[in-house]
């Protein structure tokens, strides 16, 4: 499932995908979610993406530096 566009999407729209997408899973050495986030909660990190500055895209780009 595809995060919804910028365009088309409304904040709170975002936010639930972003919510969705990353739960915790209560197991950090067989998840790694925080890793790559680097000890910031999704929410946080995809904050730009949430309040319609950056696509997801960019900011996924970001992070697999």
């Amino acid at each position: 499932m595809r995060p919804p566009d910028i365009e088309s999407s409304t904040i709170e729209q975002r936010r639930e995908a972003i919510q969705s997408y990353f739960r915790c899973k209560g197991d950090c050495d067989l998840c790694g979610l925080c890793k790559v986030f680097k000890g910031k909660e999704p929410a946080t990190a995809f904050q730009d993406y949430i309040d319609g500055k950056r696509s997801f895209q960019e900011i996924m780009m970001e992070y697999r530096r």
